[in-house]
């Protein structure tokens, strides 16, 4: 016997239309000019409607990020698919990354200073991320155990959360890289990975590897 999916009742649709209409304005207006009002707006709806789907924009930045990280997945597994080789895994997390921030760049700087204020929950780091963060360090965490090298398992058990914190800071050197599409990031990714190539056989000597294993969980203890 066959089951067939259930439609959306009037509220789901409600909503769904509220976070499309927010996510194509933060796109196109950005953080400061997409408000409330103007989604409610757009809709057709009360403000007390959308306030009821949505209490707050924080609520529809969480939304956004969501969206941004579940289409950063959907970008970098069928690449990661086609290699093994860990630093190419790497990139590709990386700079699939960067490709669905691109649409927002010209207002990024907004999500930035957003983001930024002291206690906000729209830092990346706050518990209210925790669903979007937690995309991002399971896609790290499919890159490296996915890939082929020799790497300690202690090493590999803290690697995710200090990726993701560095995914983070080349999103923050994006947000303000004024190059023709961004290309003084795509250096600094290059650079970057270059480095890691020829020191990643280095972790596994002792003296190399202790110190690194305990800076490692000292980074992944930051919190917003």
């Amino acid at each position: 016997m066959f089951s067939f999916p259930m439609a959306p009742t009037k509220s789901e649709r409600t909503r769904a239309q509220l976070r499309d209409i927010a996510l194509r304005s933060f796109r196109d207006r950005g953080y400061d000019a997409t408000t409330i009002r103007l989604i409610a707006a757009e809709a057709g709806v009360s403000v007390g409607t959308t306030h009821y789907h949505f209490a707050s924009k924080a609520d529809l930045v969480q939304e956004l990020y969501l969206d941004v990280q579940e289409r950063h997945t959907d970008a970098a597994r069928p690449r990661l698919a086609v290699t093994s080789d860990l630093v190419e895994r790497l990139r590709i997390v990386y700079a699939t990354g960067l490709d669905q921030l691109g649409p927002y760049h010209d207002h990024a700087a907004e999500f930035v200073s957003a983001a930024l204020a002291p206690r906000s929950s729209l830092n990346p780091l706050s518990a209210d991320s925790a669903a979007a963060r937690g995309i991002t360090q399971s896609l790290f965490a499919e890159a490296v155990t996915g890939a082929k090298h020799a790497l300690p398992t202690d090493l590999i058990a803290a690697l995710p959360r200090a990726l993701f914190l560095s995914h983070l800071l080349l999103a923050l050197f994006w947000a303000y890289d004024d190059s023709d599409g961004q290309r003084r990031t795509r250096r600094l990714l290059d650079s970057a990975l270059a480095l890691l190539r020829p020191a990643l056989p280095l972790v596994r000597l002792p003296l190399v590897r202790k110190p690194l294993v305990d800076l490692l969980a000292l980074v992944g203890e930051v919190r917003s």
